[in-house]
Formats: structure tokens, C-alpha cells, sequence
């Protein structure tokens, strides 16, 4: 019998995918793929297959949310990365918690959507959530050993300040798909590498720590830090700061959630700080990047706010990379369907998937009047 810690991987083929597999391939001893998931690369996944010699594999354009709850269910499985886009990932994350897997969480409509569902069933399951986002990962490390949530006086999530971080207000309108994707720090999937340019993904991770870390909104702020090392801070009732840094790469918060409560080698070079020299932290521009701004609104407003501003914000990304709408569109699309939406909050999950689709065909019907 194998002491490999069993890993199933759903969003195999995806960047979070190609991270997780290089912490696998880096601790053959450890860690062993149990069962892997993509949404339609049936080529990329029997790569995967035959390389580590997994046993079971699901498409989900063939075999839908089943494949997916099955694969995060099956009986020897101990941690679950779920690295799906969109809402695919909370069927499969739920049904991992009831199973008393520990899951590890990169997807982020989860909790930006359903964030009051899933939660209280990952404090009162068997199961463990742990997040895997380099900075909600950071906070849960900052947090470790905390012994209660009193002594938190607010958490600090930073911000590279993506590729336009010293463009003015004015540069923003006639900036292009290609220098928008083109990240200073990060290597990302296409829809993440957007929203980190406009830091709609900051304002996103704001609602998720909200959930994570069961916070009130005024104890969660942004901070830009261009270098990428630092990852996320805390800050204490006593006034004391502790920050989590590492390389920005995905494999070091990876590697923490595959083998937490342990620790492994890294499987990237780690931080040389005889070439760090400077750090720098600095307010982000609310002005010239007024998704975080909206992405704080929503949060404080509650309901179903969040929702559509991710499902407003998911519309405006993909126009501006089909060209319709400049950079400078999206941040105006959120806040118009922010304005306009009057949906009342869902009572139950099931509602609340089924009322996804009228979001973004609202915020679709809010796109067409504002290209028109």
C-alpha cells in the first residue's frame, strides 16, 4: 500500500493544472495522481494519464458536472485541487467537503458566487478548505496559529499593479488586447491576465477573502507591490505585521496545500535576497482602476452584488478581447450593471446557479447599449 499523499486534480490541462503537475513531478515520493479532469482537452489529459499513470480521468464535455462530482469523490482521494472556471467548480468543491476531502481551492466564482453556501458546509463537514490563490494562500499562512479572530485588525492583499500600473488615466483608453496580456510578473490564462490589468481579479479576491476568512469589508485593503514577492499580509490588534513572500510563481501555494500540514522542497528557485533590493508598497489608484473600486461597493453592498459584478465583469473581458469595447469598457460595463440590476438575493444555492445565466445575459443586454 502506497503512503503517497492522493491527489485529483479537476482543471488538469489549465495553467493551475501545469503548476500542480511540476509539484507532483517534483515529489514522485509524496504525491500521486489519483485522478485527473479537463473540460474538452481529451489529448492534454491522456498526456497527463499516461506520464503519471492515473487511474481515472473525466472529460466534462462528456461527461458533465457527474464526471467531475465523481472524480472528487472517489473513496482514496485526500486532497482535490478544483482549478475549473466558472461555476462547474461548486458542485464538485461541496461534494468534496461532505466526502471529508481537503480541497484546495483556485477556483474563484466559488466563493464569489456562492460564497454564503459554501462556506458554512467547509466549517461544518469533515472536510478542509484551503485556498490556493498566492494571496488568500498567504493569508492562510499568515494566520496559522492565530488564536482567535479578535486579535486580527485587517488583512493587506497586494497587488503587482499588472502591466498599465504607470500608464495615466488617459493611456488606458487606446491600450490593446496584446499589451493588456502581457504581464510584467505573472504567467497566467488569459480571462486572469485581464482582470489583473484592470485588478478586477484583486476585487474578486476581496469578496473571496471575505468568505475565507469570515471578515467584515473594512478589515480587507489593497496594497501595490510591483516586485511580487510579497504575497499578502496581516495585521495584528497589537499593531505587528507578519508577510508571506515567495518567488511569484503558482507552485509555491501549490505545494503548501498539497502538503499541508507538512511542508516539501520547493519545485522553483526560491527567493535570493542578496538581488532583492528594494520592495515597494504603495495605495492603489481607485481612479485609474475603478474595478477594485466597484469590486469594494459590491462587497459592502452585499446580496447579489458580487454576482453580478463577476458576471457583468466576465461579459466585459471577453468583449474587449473580441475588440468591442476598449480596456477602458469594462470598468464602465460593471459599474453600469451594477446601477441598473435590481435581481433579489437567492435563498438557496440551487436558486442561485440557476439565476447565473440571467446574469450574464443581463449584462450581455448591457453591452449592447453601451456599444451601441
Amino acid at each position: 500500500m502506497s503512503g503517497r499523499k492522493k491527489i485529483v486534480l479537476l482543471g488538469a490541462t489549465g495553467s493551475i493544472g501545469e503548476n500542480t503537475l511540476s509539484v507532483v513531478r517534483e515529489h514522485p515520493d509524496r504525491f500521486e495522481l489519483l485522478g485527473i479532469a479537463s473540460n474538452r482537452d481529451g489529448q492534454g489529459l491522456s498526456a497527463i494519464a499516461d506520464e503519471f499513470k492515473v487511474p481515472h480521468r473525466a472529460l466534462f464535455s462528456e461527461s458533465g458536472l457527474e464526471g467531475l462530482i465523481e472524480m472528487a469523490t472517489l473513496p482514496e482521494a485526500e486532497v482535490v485541487i478544483v482549478a475549473t472556471t466558472g461555476t462547474v467548480g461548486v458542485r464538485p468543491t461541496l461534494a468534496a467537503l461532505e466526502a471529508g476531502k481537503t480541497v484546495g481551492l483556485a477556483n474563484k466564482e466559488t466563493l464569489v458566487l456562492a460564497g454564503q453556501f459554501v462556506m458554512p458546509v467547509a466549517r461544518q463537514s469533515a472536510g478542509r478548505l484551503l485556498p490556493v490563490d498566492s494571496e488568500h494562500n498567504a493569508i492562510f499562512q499568515c494566520l496559522e496559529g492565530l488564536r482567535g479572530p479578535e486579535q486580527l485588525q485587517r488583512i493587506l492583499l497586494t497587488a503587482s499593479g499588472g502591466p498599465f500600473l504607470h500608464h495615466t488615466r488617459k493611456e488606458l483608453e487606446f491600450v490593446k488586447k496584446e499589451d493588456a496580456l502581457r504581464h510584467p510578473n505573472w504567467e497566467m490564462g488569459t480571462k486572469v491576465t485581464i482582470d489583473s490589468a484592470t485588478m478586477a481579479n484583486k476585487g474578486l479576491e476581496m469578496i473571496e477573502a471575505r468568505w475565507l476568512f469570515d471578515l467584515k469589508p473594512s478589515q480587507i485593503e489593497v496594497v501595490i507591490h510591483p516586485q511580487s514577492i510579497i504575497h499578502s499580509m496581516a495585521e495584528f490588534i497589537d499593531g505587528s505585521v507578519i508577510a508571506q513572500m515567495a518567488p511569484p510563481s503558482m507552485t509555491f501555494p501549490i505545494q503548501h496545500v498539497l502538503a499541508w500540514p507538512d511542508k516539501v522542497t520547493p519545485a522553483a528557485p526560491t527567493l535570493d535576497f542578496s538581488r532583492i533590493h528594494r520592495l515597494e508598497l504603495r495605495p492603489p489608484d481607485l481612479e485609474k482602476f475603478p474595478a477594485l473600486r466597484l469590486a469594494r461597493e459590491s462587497l459592502e453592498a452585499g446580496g447579489l452584488s458580487p454576482a453580478v459584478y463577476n458576471a457583468a465583469n466576465e461579459v466585459a473581458v471577453q468583449a474587449f478581447l473580441e475588440g468591442k469595447i476598449a480596456f477602458t469598457g469594462i470598468p464602465r460595463l460593471i459599474e453600469n450593471c451594477l446601477q441598473a440590476s435590481s435581481f433579489s438575493n437567492p435563498g438557496s444555492l440551487e436558486e442561485l446557479l440557476a439565476l447565473e445565466p440571467q446574469l450574464l445575459e443581463f449584462s450581455l443586454g448591457q453591452l449592447n447599449k453601451l456599444t451601441a
